[in-house]
């Protein structure tokens, strides 16, 4: 797994340059926000099974059809292959918030999945819901945490979303 610093000086070291203004203030930025990405990711660990939990019964609530006979969510072990889905995804996001880089979703998480999908006829727009679902409570739960700027919590669920609704699944 990658980080931005890592990301940033392979770069660097590639083309064998020195870091110039441009890779100073993206380190920076990463640092500015490296205690509000700690408490992110523990608020996440500490949280986990309660936000998968609230964002699984959100996600039933907005689009009941899933639990209905013919929807994806209807048997018991569709119902819990959802909800380790929205677990699996929101412990990446965790690692991806504390590396401030996205490429641990390419590689673990988003790469296979597509595959996977696509061949279980799984939908992809409540996929989709439930990762913003959980994203918008983990952002509250930061805020709660003290933490007022968490725009940065955006980025690893939005790649997500993002990955999964440009492709034809």
């Amino acid at each position: 797994m990658r980080d931005v610093i890592t990301n940033l000086i392979k770069n660097y070291d590639g083309t064998g340059r020195y870091l110039d203004r441009n890779a100073m203030d993206s380190l920076k930025s990463y640092f500015e926000t490296g205690t509000a990405r700690v408490v992110a990711a523990t608020t996440i660990n500490a949280n986990a099974a309660s936000i998968v939990k609230q964002a699984g019964l959100q996600l039933f609530e907005d689009v009941p059809e899933l639990l209905l006979p013919g929807g994806y969510a209807y048997t018991t072990r569709r119902y819990a292959a959802c909800l380790r889905d929205m677990d699996y995804y929101l412990r990446y996001a965790s690692y991806a918030l504390v590396a401030g880089d996205m490429d641990v979703l390419d590689e673990r998480v988003l790469q296979g999945l597509r595959e996977t999908y696509n061949s279980l006829g799984v939908p992809i727009a409540p996929t989709v819901r439930g990762v913003q679902i959980m994203k918008d409570m983990v952002k509250n739960m930061v805020t709660e945490a003290g933490v007022n700027d968490t725009s940065f919590v955006d980025q690893p669920f939005d790649h997500i979303t993002r990955e999964l609704s440009e492709q034809d699944i």
